[in-house]
């Protein structure tokens, strides 16, 4: 019941009296030893929560430090070029040397593919006249850098990665880098594996042919016969760079077998024309050598492929076979004959 005021009665004869003192009705003490387990356990628990988040802390801020590395280790890219170009865009790291201050400046992988006496050294001559193109030459002349698949790639690798070192290297900071390839040296063999990585590694395919093989066909017929007459001063030499070592090397007149002429011609076509067919998916430009003899601004077109800055692009080389072909084979009745109302007659009389 509720206590009033007067907090006591005392009954004596029928009276009420009220007591003044104040009654005071306190709570049951609680024991000190549950009061001190509870606290411990609160405690206790506060400590495991507290530890979990500086854990988590740790590991946020470490993971944290790591990918700043990465970050800071990443080189600068120039964002303001075609989004389209970035997977053409490459930042090697050489094992043989440093980049140092190029270690910034992007670098585009090219291969130039085509066929001997097709224009190939003079073209690559032109391409190393530019200060920041690097081309390599014909390394897959060695057999063994093409023996299967593996080799190549490993040498591949090697040349993109800036760890191949020849004449044409460049001190300036490279923008272009590559080599040529002639199409009987495990092009072909390989077409898929060496497409697959052409496409995966972003190189850019040049290829340089030649729409006048019955002129090619000369100009190896020459070349192999030097290779054993060696008639510029006992030296065998494929590419000259003057007119007087032209004039010695052109005074050999070659003779063509007529029997079999129009069966090597399609042969030859047939190659350019599987390779052209097996690249196609590659981002690649298709050049003709006499259409680069004629019209030099085609030089301006590779540049642009390239994404080079344009210069005057120079060769030392000099045209060996020139002028008339009646001039260059020795059996030259025989051969007019044969392709007399061909599809290659028109071969007969081109200059180039």
């Amino acid at each position: 019941r509720v206590v009033q005021p007067c907090d006591l009665c005392v009954l004596t004869t029928g009276h009420c009296r009220v007591s003044q003192d104040t009654l005071i009705i306190k709570p049951p003490k609680r024991s000190p030893g549950m009061s001190r387990m509870i606290l411990l356990v609160f405690a206790m628990v506060c400590g495991v929560y507290i530890c979990s988040i500086c854990i988590k802390q740790i590991n946020i801020h470490s993971k944290a430090k790591f990918l700043d590395f990465e970050v800071i280790d990443r080189p600068c890219h120039d964002y303001g070029i075609d989004r389209s170009q970035v997977p053409y865009l490459h930042y090697p790291k050489p094992k043989t040397f440093n980049r140092a201050e190029c270690a910034s400046n992007p670098v585009r992988l090219f291969v130039i593919l085509s066929m001997q006496r097709s224009g190939s050294g003079w073209f690559e001559t032109l391409l190393n006249s530019h200060t920041n193109i690097s081309s390599n030459g014909e390394i897959f002349s060695v057999k063994e850098r093409r023996d299967n698949i593996s080799s190549i790639v490993k040498t591949l690798d090697r040349v993109y990665n800036l760890d191949w070192f020849t004449s044409a290297s460049k001190n300036q900071c490279s923008a272009a880098i590559g080599f040529k390839w002639m199409l009987n040296q495990g092009v072909l063999e390989h077409h898929k594996e060496i497409v697959e990585y052409i496409n995966e590694r972003g190189v850019s395919a040049i290829f340089l042919l030649r729409r006048n093989v019955l002129r090619r066909m000369v100009s190896m017929l020459a070349n192999s016969y030097d290779r054993y007459a060696k008639l510029i001063n006992g030296t065998h030499k494929s590419h000259v760079h003057s007119p007087e070592e032209a004039n010695t090397l052109s005074s050999y007149k070659p003779s063509v077998n007529s029997a079999s002429l129009i069966t090597d011609l399609k042969q030859m076509e047939l190659i350019a024309v599987k390779a052209l067919e097996y690249f196609r998916s590659t981002r690649h430009i298709t050049l003709y050598y006499e259409d680069l003899i004629k019209n030099r601004t085609i030089l301006q077109d590779v540049q642009n492929f390239l994404r080079l800055p344009q210069m005057d692009l120079t060769s030392r080389q000099v045209k060996i076979h020139k002028g008339p072909l009646s001039e260059q084979i020795k059996n030259w009745e025989d051969i007019k004959d044969t392709l007399r109302g061909t599809a290659y007659e028109s071969f007969l009389s081109a200059d180039y």
